[in-house]
Protein backbone atom coordinates (compact mmCIF):
# COMPACT_ATOMS: atom_id res chain seq x y z
CA UNK A 1 0.00 0.00 0.00
CA UNK A 2 0.95 3.60 -0.42
CA UNK A 3 -0.81 6.77 0.69
CA UNK A 4 -2.20 9.84 -1.04
CA UNK A 5 -1.77 13.39 0.22
CA UNK A 6 -4.70 12.95 2.60
CA UNK A 7 -3.07 9.91 4.18
CA UNK A 8 -5.60 7.52 2.63
CA UNK A 9 -4.47 4.08 1.55
CA UNK A 10 -4.35 3.68 -2.23
CA UNK A 11 -4.18 0.37 -4.09
CA UNK A 12 -1.44 0.58 -6.68
CA UNK A 13 -2.56 -1.23 -9.84
CA UNK A 14 -0.51 -2.94 -12.55
CA UNK A 15 -1.69 -4.52 -15.77
CA UNK A 16 0.42 -7.55 -16.69
CA UNK A 17 0.61 -8.78 -20.29
CA UNK A 18 1.86 -12.38 -20.58
CA UNK A 19 3.07 -12.59 -24.15
CA UNK A 20 5.18 -15.72 -24.65
CA UNK A 21 7.90 -15.52 -27.33
CA UNK A 22 7.93 -12.18 -29.18
CA UNK A 23 10.22 -10.98 -31.95
CA UNK A 24 12.46 -8.20 -30.62
CA UNK A 25 11.45 -5.56 -33.18
CA UNK A 26 7.77 -6.28 -32.59
CA UNK A 27 8.30 -5.83 -28.85
CA UNK A 28 10.20 -2.59 -29.48
CA UNK A 29 7.38 -1.15 -31.58
CA UNK A 30 4.83 -2.23 -29.00
CA UNK A 31 6.77 -0.50 -26.24
CA UNK A 32 6.88 2.74 -28.23
CA UNK A 33 3.11 2.61 -28.67
CA UNK A 34 2.52 1.89 -24.99
CA UNK A 35 4.90 4.66 -23.89
CA UNK A 36 2.90 7.18 -25.92
CA UNK A 37 -0.36 5.85 -24.50
CA UNK A 38 0.97 5.95 -20.94
CA UNK A 39 2.18 9.53 -21.30
CA UNK A 40 -1.32 10.74 -22.14
CA UNK A 41 -3.07 8.50 -19.62
CA UNK A 42 -4.71 6.10 -22.10
CA UNK A 43 -3.34 3.03 -20.32
CA UNK A 44 -2.43 2.18 -16.72
CA UNK A 45 1.01 1.13 -15.54
CA UNK A 46 1.74 -1.97 -17.61
CA UNK A 47 4.24 -4.83 -17.39
CA UNK A 48 5.17 -6.95 -20.40
CA UNK A 49 6.33 -10.49 -19.55
CA UNK A 50 7.90 -12.31 -22.48
CA UNK A 51 10.85 -14.05 -24.13
CA UNK A 52 12.70 -13.33 -27.38
CA UNK A 53 14.14 -15.55 -30.10
CA UNK A 54 17.97 -15.37 -30.14
CA UNK A 55 18.74 -11.65 -30.32
CA UNK A 56 21.70 -9.40 -29.60
CA UNK A 57 20.99 -5.75 -28.76
CA UNK A 58 23.26 -2.73 -28.53
CA UNK A 59 22.44 0.21 -26.26
CA UNK A 60 22.52 3.85 -27.32
CA UNK A 61 26.30 4.06 -26.82
CA UNK A 62 26.70 1.72 -29.83
CA UNK A 63 29.69 -0.20 -28.45
CA UNK A 64 30.32 -2.29 -31.57
CA UNK A 65 33.74 -3.41 -30.29
CA UNK A 66 31.99 -5.61 -27.73
CA UNK A 67 30.52 -7.73 -30.54
CA UNK A 68 33.27 -10.29 -31.10
CA UNK A 69 32.09 -11.83 -34.39
CA UNK A 70 30.90 -10.39 -37.73
CA UNK A 71 27.18 -9.73 -37.99
CA UNK A 72 27.05 -12.29 -40.81
CA UNK A 73 28.09 -14.97 -38.31
CA UNK A 74 25.15 -14.06 -36.10
CA UNK A 75 22.80 -14.50 -39.02
CA UNK A 76 24.24 -17.95 -39.75
CA UNK A 77 23.59 -19.03 -36.17
CA UNK A 78 19.99 -17.80 -36.41
CA UNK A 79 20.42 -14.71 -34.21
CA UNK A 80 19.43 -11.12 -34.93
CA UNK A 81 21.24 -7.87 -34.06
CA UNK A 82 19.26 -4.75 -33.16
CA UNK A 83 20.11 -1.22 -32.06
CA UNK A 84 18.16 0.40 -29.26
CA UNK A 85 17.88 3.64 -27.29
CA UNK A 86 18.14 1.95 -23.89
CA UNK A 87 21.04 2.40 -21.52
CA UNK A 88 23.63 -0.28 -21.04
CA UNK A 89 25.95 -2.13 -23.39
CA UNK A 90 25.56 -5.12 -25.69
CA UNK A 91 23.56 -8.06 -24.37
CA UNK A 92 21.85 -11.24 -25.50
CA UNK A 93 18.20 -12.22 -25.28
CA UNK A 94 16.93 -15.68 -26.05
CA UNK A 95 14.77 -18.64 -25.10
CA UNK A 96 14.76 -19.71 -21.44
CA UNK A 97 15.27 -16.15 -20.27
CA UNK A 98 12.58 -14.28 -18.33
CA UNK A 99 12.14 -10.71 -19.57
CA UNK A 100 10.13 -7.91 -18.01
CA UNK A 101 9.49 -4.60 -19.77
CA UNK A 102 7.75 -2.16 -17.37
CA UNK A 103 5.84 0.72 -18.95
CA UNK A 104 5.22 2.67 -15.79
CA UNK A 105 5.09 6.27 -14.60
CA UNK A 106 7.91 6.91 -12.14
CA UNK A 107 6.23 10.11 -11.04
CA UNK A 108 3.06 8.23 -10.14
CA UNK A 109 4.90 5.72 -7.97
CA UNK A 110 7.29 8.31 -6.55
CA UNK A 111 10.61 6.87 -7.70
CA UNK A 112 13.69 8.43 -9.24
CA UNK A 113 15.79 6.72 -11.89
CA UNK A 114 18.40 5.35 -9.49
CA UNK A 115 15.86 3.85 -7.10
CA UNK A 116 13.97 2.38 -10.05
CA UNK A 117 17.06 0.52 -11.25
CA UNK A 118 17.83 -0.62 -7.69
CA UNK A 119 14.31 -2.05 -7.46
CA UNK A 120 14.82 -3.96 -10.72
CA UNK A 121 17.97 -5.43 -9.20
CA UNK A 122 16.09 -6.37 -6.04
CA UNK A 123 13.40 -8.05 -8.13
CA UNK A 124 15.94 -10.47 -9.61
CA UNK A 125 17.80 -10.90 -6.32
CA UNK A 126 14.55 -11.91 -4.62
CA UNK A 127 13.72 -14.39 -7.38
CA UNK A 128 17.17 -15.99 -7.12
CA UNK A 129 16.79 -16.29 -3.35
CA UNK A 130 13.68 -18.45 -3.81
CA UNK A 131 16.03 -21.10 -5.19
CA UNK A 132 18.76 -20.69 -2.60
CA UNK A 133 20.94 -18.56 -4.88
CA UNK A 134 22.61 -15.56 -3.25
CA UNK A 135 22.70 -12.84 -5.90
CA UNK A 136 23.82 -9.25 -5.49
CA UNK A 137 24.06 -5.97 -7.43
CA UNK A 138 27.21 -5.35 -9.45
CA UNK A 139 30.06 -3.19 -8.27
CA UNK A 140 31.02 0.16 -9.73
CA UNK A 141 30.48 0.07 -13.48
CA UNK A 142 28.86 -3.36 -13.30
CA UNK A 143 25.18 -3.22 -14.12
CA UNK A 144 22.75 -6.01 -13.43
CA UNK A 145 22.70 -8.80 -10.87
CA UNK A 146 25.52 -11.22 -10.13
CA UNK A 147 26.29 -14.49 -8.37
CA UNK A 148 29.90 -14.08 -7.36
CA UNK A 149 31.58 -12.76 -10.51
CA UNK A 150 29.02 -14.36 -12.82
CA UNK A 151 26.13 -12.35 -14.22
CA UNK A 152 22.67 -13.87 -13.88
CA UNK A 153 20.48 -10.88 -14.74
CA UNK A 154 20.85 -7.88 -17.08
CA UNK A 155 19.28 -4.44 -16.82
CA UNK A 156 18.93 -1.83 -19.55
CA UNK A 157 16.34 0.90 -19.21
CA UNK A 158 15.04 3.93 -21.02
CA UNK A 159 13.08 6.71 -19.30
CA UNK A 160 11.19 9.25 -21.42
CA UNK A 161 9.19 11.98 -19.71
CA UNK A 162 9.11 9.86 -16.57
CA UNK A 163 7.80 6.76 -18.40
CA UNK A 164 9.96 3.63 -18.35
CA UNK A 165 10.62 1.06 -21.06
CA UNK A 166 12.99 -1.84 -21.72
CA UNK A 167 13.84 -3.41 -18.37
CA UNK A 168 15.39 -6.65 -17.14
CA UNK A 169 16.36 -10.10 -18.40
CA UNK A 170 16.91 -12.97 -15.95
CA UNK A 171 18.73 -16.12 -17.06
CA UNK A 172 16.68 -19.20 -16.18
CA UNK A 173 18.46 -21.70 -18.43
CA UNK A 174 19.49 -20.06 -21.73
CA UNK A 175 22.19 -21.46 -24.01
CA UNK A 176 25.16 -19.64 -22.48
CA UNK A 177 27.28 -20.28 -25.59
CA UNK A 178 25.53 -17.30 -27.19
CA UNK A 179 27.31 -15.04 -24.70
CA UNK A 180 30.72 -16.17 -26.01
CA UNK A 181 30.23 -13.98 -29.07
CA UNK A 182 30.03 -10.72 -27.10
CA UNK A 183 31.55 -8.94 -24.12
CA UNK A 184 28.32 -9.15 -22.09
CA UNK A 185 27.24 -5.69 -21.02
CA UNK A 186 30.73 -4.46 -21.89
CA UNK A 187 32.31 -6.10 -18.83
CA UNK A 188 35.33 -8.19 -19.79
CA UNK A 189 36.83 -11.03 -17.73
CA UNK A 190 33.51 -11.79 -16.02
CA UNK A 191 31.30 -14.78 -16.66
CA UNK A 192 27.62 -15.33 -17.30
CA UNK A 193 25.49 -17.84 -15.44
CA UNK A 194 21.91 -19.02 -15.02
CA UNK A 195 19.50 -20.08 -12.32
CA UNK A 196 19.74 -23.67 -13.56
CA UNK A 197 23.52 -23.63 -13.18
CA UNK A 198 23.60 -21.99 -9.73
CA UNK A 199 20.79 -23.67 -7.83
CA UNK A 200 20.88 -27.09 -6.21
CA UNK A 201 17.09 -27.28 -6.43
CA UNK A 202 15.09 -28.84 -9.21
CA UNK A 203 13.48 -26.06 -11.20
CA UNK A 204 9.74 -26.03 -11.88
CA UNK A 205 8.25 -25.32 -15.29
CA UNK A 206 9.50 -22.02 -16.71
CA UNK A 207 5.99 -20.60 -16.62
CA UNK A 208 6.14 -20.88 -12.83
CA UNK A 209 9.41 -18.95 -12.69
CA UNK A 210 7.99 -16.24 -14.95
CA UNK A 211 5.04 -15.93 -12.54
CA UNK A 212 7.40 -15.72 -9.59
CA UNK A 213 9.40 -12.96 -11.28
CA UNK A 214 6.19 -10.98 -11.83
CA UNK A 215 5.25 -11.49 -8.18
CA UNK A 216 8.70 -10.32 -7.03
CA UNK A 217 8.40 -7.23 -9.22
CA UNK A 218 4.95 -6.42 -7.87
CA UNK A 219 6.09 -6.85 -4.27
CA UNK A 220 9.25 -4.75 -4.64
CA UNK A 221 7.35 -1.94 -6.41
CA UNK A 222 4.33 -2.18 -4.06
CA UNK A 223 1.78 -2.99 -6.75
CA UNK A 224 -1.08 -4.60 -4.84
CA UNK A 225 -3.71 -4.95 -7.56
CA UNK A 226 -2.55 -7.01 -10.55
CA UNK A 227 -4.72 -7.43 -13.63
CA UNK A 228 -3.26 -10.20 -15.78
CA UNK A 229 -3.88 -10.75 -19.48
CA UNK A 230 -2.93 -14.23 -20.69
CA UNK A 231 -1.43 -15.08 -24.09
CA UNK A 232 -1.49 -11.50 -25.33
CA UNK A 233 -0.64 -11.13 -29.02
CA UNK A 234 1.84 -8.45 -30.01
CA UNK A 235 -1.00 -7.05 -32.12
CA UNK A 236 -2.96 -6.32 -28.94
CA UNK A 237 -2.13 -2.64 -28.65
CA UNK A 238 -5.53 -1.08 -28.14
CA UNK A 239 -7.18 -0.07 -24.91
CA UNK A 240 -10.44 1.67 -24.20
CA UNK A 241 -9.43 5.24 -25.00
CA UNK A 242 -12.42 6.56 -23.10
CA UNK A 243 -10.78 5.56 -19.82
CA UNK A 244 -8.02 7.78 -18.51
CA UNK A 245 -5.27 6.82 -16.06
CA UNK A 246 -3.17 9.23 -14.06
Amino acid sequence: MYYDMQGMRVRRSLEVWKMGIVNYLDALKLQEKLISDRKVGKIPNTLLSLQHPPTYTLGKRRTYHNLLVPESDLQRMGAELHYTQRGGDITFHGPHQAILYPIISLREIGLGARKYVENLELTMIELASLYGVQAHPGGTGETGVWVGDRKIGAIGVRISSGITSHGLAFNIDPDLDYFKHIVPCGIAEKGVTSLKRETTMELPAEEVIHEQLISCFARIFAFTNLVCKENVSVLTTTHDSSQQFS
